[in-house]
């Protein structure tokens, strides 16, 4: 199959779902097909859960080839840098809108519940322990939907748009997205950023109801939104790849 895929010429208008071995792993890969793209482009997905090239439309499959096998040093390097993937289980921490908190299990019955312990604050997960994960993926999506439903509201008045939908994902490739329909999508991690963080991706997000673009308009209009924009971005970008590391499975 891939030996075909590299004698096709034929310009593809769908991603296209691979695997690649790098650093000894297996990662996805997803090659996508840009009109506007000039060059080819590499990213590593949060987490260093998959990587995307980002191609000009027709590229062979060889040129492709190529270019991985250029930037192999160079993605072993960043894959080496990442945080293993530790998962989550009691007596370890979890950020809880950029505060750590000490996850204790009572096999009681109940939900989960915060606490202040003599350590500091605690994340007290009830009921059977085989299913703890799940419950704080579960918490975790109930807070992003109380939070940022409030925010968007917030923030579409200001931007005088409105959203047609909010959905909660756990997406490795973005933190966010709008769709041209007015959809928009978050990913529910993002509630173990700080709240500043959290108010920037909505922001970030709303902004694209009116801009649908990253250009001047739109980073004008996500600073008026969110006047700490820069910083939470920025903070995104160093610590977003190690909230998306935690293992929820």
């Amino acid at each position: 199959m891939l030996g075909l895929l590299r004698k096709s010429p034929t310009p593809r208008t769908a991603p296209l779902e691979l695997a690649h071995e790098v650093a000894g792993r297996s990662l996805p890969l997803r090659i996508v097909e840009n009109d506007r793209a000039k060059r080819l482009t590499l990213r590593i997905d949060a987490g260093g859960q998959g990587l995307r090239v980002t191609v000009p439309p027709g590229m062979r499959m060889a040129e492709i080839d190529s270019f991985l096998d250029r930037h192999r040093g160079w993605l072993e390097a960043r894959l080496a840098k990442l945080p293993d993937r530790p998962m989550l289980r009691p007596d370890v921490k979890i950020p809880i809108r950029g505060v750590p908190h000490l996850i204790v299990h009572e096999p009681t019955r109940g939900t989960i519940e915060t606490a202040t312990g003599d350590d500091g604050p605690l994340l007290i997960v009830h009921g059977d322990r085989r299913f703890l994960t799940r419950r704080i993926a579960d918490y975790l999506k109930r807070e992003a939907k109380r939070d940022i439903g409030a925010l968007v509201e917030k923030h579409a008045a200001n931007a005088g748009r409105r959203a047609k939908s909010i959905r909660f994902k756990d997406t490795t490739s973005r933190w966010g997205s709008c769709s041209s329909a007015g959809n928009l999508s978050f990913s529910w991690r993002i509630m173990m950023a700080p709240p500043a963080v959290i108010d920037y991706l909505v922001a970030h997000e709303v902004a694209h109801l009116k801009e649908m673009n990253h250009g001047p308009k739109f980073w004008k209009l996500c600073r008026e939104l969110c006047p700490d924009t820069d910083r939470c971005r920025a903070w995104l970008k160093r610590n977003g790849s190690a909230l998306q590391a935690i293992g929820f499975g």
